[in-house]
């Protein structure tokens, strides 16, 4: 089929686009060494994975507990589809099935949060209840390296008319004055992250918590990547850092860690309504499918059991050995406290083909550019699971120790490190 004439001038116009002419500069420069859109033929058991014919052990896996290869889970799923069939069917405003306030419930509890939504991915959480809980009059302060999905939240909060300002990344101070050039506003929320995708550093939030408190503003806080593998029983990193939900909505991923699919916004009661009226994701968007909200309670009971620390052993020992091995190597690393591990390469070229030097050798691990880190600051993210073997640990170890014979990385102190 040929384009219309209009079709082929907004292709053009996107084309001009500065991040679209960079990714797709970088696809025709770096055509074997890219690695985006990988198409994965094959998955386990445990962590392989086959792309193109070849057999990978997956470091960019973020189920970090490995429960999706769990056959509890996956039978709870199989029963979700006998009783529910694949979906129901209809908008949450409308009907819910039982299947999804049982786990609003039971997550609620395992949290110790009064209530629980559940929407179909943290995106569509951040979509909705950012410009849900702040209006017209109401202002939105947001660390400048806060997730993509707030940062876009925070801009239709804008155009709604709420006043939007950002601060500088994980500073309490930069936080009240941000707050304090805002003002007047009637509320305000402070959007961060509880562990930050690129880096895995979690942020100083009893510090920020007190500077929100004393200027009138409420913790927002994105904690998809410590849900189920970080705090007693998984619960995460809010309710350790702060001993409470007083001031603090936290949302959370059902698809990492619990290895199931939505995320959810946790909070007092007396908002759960308000949420469904003022969510549009939740209104004019469809329901995680039911099968998986089947699965959530089967997740939450391996989390408040026995085995939990077991798991958590195993991940913590992978994520120690890794972190340590790759210090050793004299290399940048960042991270340490969660299963994201991040090792600093730098320039674009250069990261995309540290990615496919390790790949070459059988280790698939994420090469991460600008804009989701700084330009420059390209890292290799990789992600450890429960399920690693020690083996596989070690091989990749191995196989950075090789990379960093062959090719010039940064080092600490030596301008590297961020």
């Amino acid at each position: 089929m040929t384009a219309s004439a209009s079709m082929e001038k907004l292709n053009r116009a996107l084309r001009q686009n500065s991040l679209v002419r960079i990714i797709e500069q970088f696809g025709r420069e770096h055509p074997e060494a890219h690695l985006k859109d990988l198409v994965v033929d094959a998955s386990g058991p445990g962590r392989r994975i086959v792309v193109n014919g070849r057999e990978l052990i997956h470091f960019g896996s973020d189920s970090f507990l490995g429960l999706d290869q769990d056959p509890r889970v996956q039978e709870a799923i199989r029963r979700g589809i006998e009783k529910w069939g694949t979906h129901n069917g209809a908008s949450r405003a409308f009907a819910s099935v039982r299947a999804n306030i049982e786990a609003e419930e039971k997550l609620a509890d395992w949290l110790g949060v009064e209530s629980v939504l559940i929407l179909p991915s943290v995106m569509l959480t951040n979509l909705g209840a950012i410009p849900g809980l702040a209006a017209r009059q109401d202002a939105i302060a947001l660390d400048e390296q806060a997730h993509s999905s707030m940062q876009e939240a925070a801009k239709i909060a804008c155009q709604n008319g709420a006043k939007v300002a950002t601060f500088a990344h994980s500073d309490p101070a930069a936080l009240e004055k941000t707050l304090r050039s805002l003002r007047p506003y009637r509320s305000a929320i402070v959007c961060i992250d509880g562990v930050y995708s690129m880096s895995g550093r979690i942020p100083p939030m009893a510090d920020l918590d007190a500077v929100a408190r004393a200027a009138d503003a409420v913790l927002y806080i994105d904690d998809a990547h410590g849900t189920g593998v970080l705090g007693p029983q998984g619960q995460g990193t809010v309710l350790q850092a702060l001993g409470n939900y007083e001031n603090a909505f936290v949302i959370g991923s059902l698809s990492k860690a619990f290895s199931c699919a939505g995320g959810f916004i946790g909070g007092p009661a007396s908002f759960h309504r308000l949420l469904k009226i003022r969510c549009n994701p939740y209104i004019f968007g469809g329901p995680v499918v039911p099968p998986y909200l089947e699965a959530i309670g089967v997740v939450i009971e391996i989390l408040r059991s026995e085995e939990y620390p077991r798991l958590r052993a195993r991940l913590d020992a992978a994520i120690r050995r890794l972190t340590s091995g790759l210090a050793d190597l004299g290399l940048v690393v960042m991270g340490a406290v969660t299963p994201i591990v991040s090792v600093l390469i730098g320039d674009e070229a250069e990261t995309l083909r540290a990615g496919k030097y390790l790949f070459d050798r059988g280790y698939y691990i994420q090469s991460v550019l600008f804009p989701a880190v700084p330009y420059h600051a390209g890292v290799l993210r990789i992600q450890c699971n429960a399920n690693h073997r020690e083996s596989e640990v070690e091989g990749l170890i191995e196989a950075f120790a090789e990379l960093s014979r062959s090719m010039k990385l940064p080092r600490p102190g030596r301008g590297g490190a961020r």
